[in-house]
């Protein structure tokens, strides 16, 4: 049974996922030459590293929970979170030129 705390928790999460995908796809829809306030590239991969920071820790936050016998149902997130980091990883080295294919 689900506390009356983790359905909005997820459904925030939820929306605030789509919402960043939703935006994504606006900024690549604007004509790029009316930017004026747009990020560098060093701020857009800084903030990728943010963000891959913080899937690392949920990565071990969540290995930590399920090695513990804590949670059954973690498995699912963690998959979720490894791919996400990952793919934040992949951007890194793209967007620092490392990443030759």
């Amino acid at each position: 049974m689900q506390n009356n705390n983790e359905k909005p928790r997820a459904d925030l999460k939820k929306r605030t996922y789509l919402y960043a995908i939703n935006m994504i796809k606006f900024i690549d829809g604007l004509d790029k030459v009316e930017a004026q306030a747009g990020s560098t590239k060093r701020d857009f991969t800084n903030f990728f590293s943010y963000a891959l920071k913080s899937a690392n820790e949920s990565k071990f936050w969540l290995g930590l929970l399920r090695d513990s016998g804590k949670s059954d149902k973690v498995d699912n997130l963690l998959q979720e979170t490894i791919e996400l980091a990952n793919i934040l990883g992949s951007s890194i080295l793209t967007l620092k030129g490392k990443n030759k294919f």
